[in-house]
């Protein structure tokens, strides 16, 4: 990654086994980037894996893409969503099963967690102009895909993310003195291994970074800056939804407002979407 040297990201790679980006999610990426994609060809493809074509038909029915009479079949759903969208779908599924070995509760439920912020932060990237809500979408899920990666590799991280909650504690700072790494670090090459595009990979390597909205353009780039601040205004709202408390720092979330334009009236017309959204 650019700040780090290559000597670090040597004793990351020794350390740590960065899951290999699975052969589904390069082919579907590989039609995805085509001029003209055969929808026909990936309707075939994730209709092969009973869990992709679920995930695929419950995204298409969903608030974020939902229009008309619902999708009952994977080539409905593929027409619905397009080729970008699918390829959410296909990331989505692929880290689920990336990091095999853990309790099946505790990775259903960081997953449940993540596709909950993934779905309100495209949501909320809807109405923001120039941020595609499947990036968003994508990133949201993706951005810290590093943590199960790090519970399978470190038997004391679980232990480390419960005093996290219960003490207050910084959480990329532990993992820094506890382990030589982070989970923005691990889930940067994570991003950047999987050929995800390099503003993701640049926003997830820097989304807790305390001073991520005063970096010079040349550390992080708008498009990065804006997948960072959707999430942020997410998590918030999901929050306040559900009355639970927030891990992301009360400043970066209020930068995250003044990066989208997001004033007081319009944070709470999202809460109110999501309310909706939620219920559906």
């Amino acid at each position: 990654m650019d700040n780090l040297s290559l000597q670090q990201l040597d004793k990351v790679f020794a350390s740590i086994e960065i899951p290999a980006c699975p052969a589904i999610v390069q082919q579907v990426m590989g039609e995805a980037q085509k001029d003209e994609p055969d929808l026909k060809a990936l309707s075939r493809r994730i209709a092969s894996d009973v869990g992709m074509a679920a995930m695929t038909i419950k995204l298409a029915n969903s608030p974020l893409f939902r229009s008309g009479n619902p999708a009952t079949s994977v080539p409905q759903a593929v027409a619905r969503l397009g080729t970008r969208n699918v390829v959410c779908v296909v990331i989505a599924i692929a880290l689920r099963n990336a990091v095999p070995g853990l309790p099946a509760a505790q990775l259903e439920h960081f997953w449940n967690r993540a596709t909950a912020i993934a779905n309100a932060a495209g949501v909320i990237a809807r109405r923001q102009h120039g941020i595609a809500a499947d990036a968003a979408y994508t990133f949201a899920l993706f951005h810290d895909a590093a943590i199960p990666v790090l519970l399978r590799r470190f038997s004391e991280y679980g232990a480390l993310l419960d005093a996290v909650k219960q003490e207050g504690l910084v959480l990329c700072q532990e993992e820094m003195r506890r382990f030589h790494c982070d989970h923005m670090l691990v889930g940067g090459l994570l991003a950047k291994n999987w050929g995800l595009p390099p503003a993701m990979a640049q926003a997830i390597r820097h989304h807790h970074d305390p001073e991520l909205f005063r970096l010079p353009p040349q550390a992080i780039s708008a498009e990065a800056l804006s997948l960072v601040a959707v999430t942020l205004v997410a998590e918030e709202l999901l929050a306040r939804i559900e009355g639970s408390e927030n891990d992301v720092e009360p400043e970066l979330f209020l930068a995250a407002c003044q990066h989208l334009g997001i004033g007081a009236e319009e944070l709470h017309e999202l809460e109110e979407e999501l309310v909706v959204a939620l219920r559906e």
